[in-house]
């Protein structure tokens, strides 16, 4: 996408500032001559993450899914309260039992070949839990999530947002699954992310890009 590298190139006209033992210096708005040629690593990330719903079987290394939550855990929030909780798993017997459960209750599901588990085949799941007392918990959840996206994307490892997965997970009969979880009271689940490393390379599907509009 030619556009996006345009931008990268506009972007790079923007003053910097850089802070360093509390003496700002300032940094001429005028790029190196290389500068417009680079590509914004953020932008990139970005503009070529897809969902992922084929996974190699290894689970994603608890140092990396260290930085991923880290990452999601610094996401702007309303006034820092932080209403969320993130559950990392990475234990076939938690994926695969629940799975067997899921098929019970959804047994058309399994009859897809590429089938593996109920979190899209991948091998790490995130479970994202929202104080439900807190009015702006999807909203802070959401961009929880997708800093945690981005970030993995960044490393080389793919995800997918899961909503039904997470619907399954509340009712009763995966209700020891959600049990383990250990979410604190008053907390409720509200996504799962599945994270692992690519077994396949979507392409891109069309953005409806009509519907953004400059207004004067």
């Amino acid at each position: 996408m030619k556009y996006w590298k345009q931008l990268t190139a506009v972007l790079m006209f923007v003053p910097l500032v850089a802070c360093s033992g509390g003496n700002q210096s300032k940094v001429s708005a005028e790029p190196e001559p290389e500068a417009t040629d680079s590509v914004n690593q953020v932008i990139e990330t970005i503009m070529t993450r897809r969902s992922v719903r084929q996974y190699k079987p290894q689970a994603v290394e608890r140092e990396k899914m260290q930085v991923i939550v880290d990452c999601g855990i610094n996401a702007p929030n309303a006034m820092n309260r932080q209403p969320w909780e993130v559950r990392v798993v990475d234990n076939p017997e938690f994926i695969n039992g629940v799975t067997e459960l899921y098929k019970k209750a959804n047994p058309k599901a399994a009859e897809d070949p590429s089938f593996k588990n109920m979190f899209r085949n991948a091998p790490t799941v995130v479970f994202i839990g929202k104080d439900s007392s807190s009015s702006s918990a999807d909203l802070d959840c959401g961009l929880l999530c997708e800093n945690m996206i981005l970030a993995g994307w960044s490393m080389g490892i793919g995800s997918c947002c899961l909503g039904s997965p997470a619907r399954f997970m509340k009712t009763p009969e995966a209700a020891e699954y959600l049990k383990k979880l250990g979410f604190s009271e008053g907390y409720e689940l509200l996504l799962c992310i599945g994270f692992g490393y690519p077994d396949e390379a979507p392409a891109a599907k069309p953005r409806e890009a009509q519907k953004v509009k400059f207004v004067e």
